[in-house]
């Protein structure tokens, strides 16, 4: 009867260990800013504005690709798209062109969000500003960094 019982312990060890691989691989993915210890590599991304902008005139946000370690480096070099959300005292349509999410980043690493702003419709006498935010979401194959959102203000013209 010994024997029969380490037998049994002999196999449920040998199927324990090798169904370890398995149940691993269906683990969550960890993100760059996760705590998991399982790491994976991805590269962060993260957006910065260029500066503020007068009303008819072009501002731009600016996207960046960081390689956590030297393994991302060959995965960030291919392009990839990014998604973000708009938010903000600015109007799409009113105020600026309306910016459409996903957005794409080159091999180099780097990508640009134009924002067209409008000229005022509300006439001459309103002399306030509107803020444009961008914000970027989380995907597939990239982890958000920080900063993740950026923002921009549209200024009445001189």
């Amino acid at each position: 009867m010994k024997n029969q019982n380490i037998v049994v312990i002999a196999i449920a060890l040998v199927l324990a260990c090798a169904l370890a691989p398995v149940t691993q691989a269906n683990a969550p993915a960890a993100t760059a800013s996760s705590t998991s210890p399982v790491a994976v590599d991805v590269p962060v991304i993260t957006i910065h504005s260029t500066d503020n902008v007068i009303r008819g005139k072009t501002g731009s946000f600016v996207l960046a690709t960081l390689a956590t370690t030297p393994a991302t480096t060959a995965s960030a070099a291919a392009a990839r798209l990014v998604n973000f959300n708009v938010s903000g005292t600015a109007v799409a349509g009113v105020d600026y062109v309306a910016l459409v999410s996903p957005a794409s980043i080159a091999a180099s690493g780097f990508g640009v969000i134009l924002l067209k702003t409008l000229p005022d419709p509300r006439g001459s006498f309103n002399r306030q500003a509107y803020s444009v935010l961008v914000t970027l979401e989380p995907g597939a194959g990239y982890a958000v960094g920080s900063p993740s959102s950026a923002l921009i203000w549209i200024k009445p013209g001189v």
